[in-house]
């Protein structure tokens, strides 16, 4: 009886380890992708990429006040830069730290946001996933462009600007962040030049 209790499991045991498995396979973090769309005044493609971004940890504060009901307005807007540190034609990577741009040039809201299947179909019901697109037009965001972030802002007006100037090295998490803007992903990238004639489109695809 004993070789025979050696060699079996206790049931809580393989319980306990198939819940581990489980939770393993299926959660996942949230997941952040921009897709970059710089077009010329007749629509043609100049530059086209697809990068994952990092989600920052002052995400975490705007995502505990929002299930907590003190976050108003929500994430609303899209902000690019020239800013970013390092080489032009390959910065320095981002950190989650990160609490504004650098150098920020414009800020803007949403055109548009949409939920997409795994397939990435446009569909009219709620899924996991959704796209958040801001599009600057010939006249805006106009520069060499190197950063930029995604913004639950302070104010709904997008020349307001209430940036947390802390971070990325010394990130404090006790600043009181009310009335201030909270910066929920960021990334860098090689350096694109705006010109004023080109369209571009920026769209974040959320994935959870």
């Amino acid at each position: 009886m004993a070789l025979y209790g050696d060699q079996m499991k206790r049931a809580g045991q393989q319980v306990k380890w198939g819940l581990a498995v489980l939770h393993e396979e299926e959660v996942r973090p949230p997941k952040g992708t921009f897709i970059f769309d710089l077009r010329d005044e007749n629509g043609e493609s100049l530059v086209y990429w697809e990068k994952d971004n990092i989600i920052t940890r002052d995400a975490g504060i705007a995502a505990a006040a929002q299930f907590k009901g003190d976050l108003t307005g929500g994430l609303k807007m899209l902000a690019v830069g020239t800013g970013a540190t390092g080489n032009l034609l390959s910065p320095d990577a981002a950190q989650n730290t990160q609490r504004m741009l650098n150098n920020e040039i414009q800020r803007k809201a949403f055109s548009s946001t949409t939920y997409r299947t795994a397939e990435g179909v446009a569909v009219s019901y709620r899924t996991n996933i959704v796209d958040f697109t801001t599009t600057f037009i010939e006249s805006e965001a106009v520069g060499a462009l190197n950063e930029m972030g995604l913004l639950v802002p302070a104010s709904v007006n997008p020349e307001t600007k209430n940036e947390i100037d802390n971070g990325p090295s010394n990130y404090d998490p006790t600043i009181d962040v009310s009335g201030l803007d909270l910066m929920v992903n960021y990334l860098t990238f090689a350096v694109v030049s705006k010109a004023a004639g080109a369209t571009l489109a920026i769209t974040w695809r959320l994935t959870f």
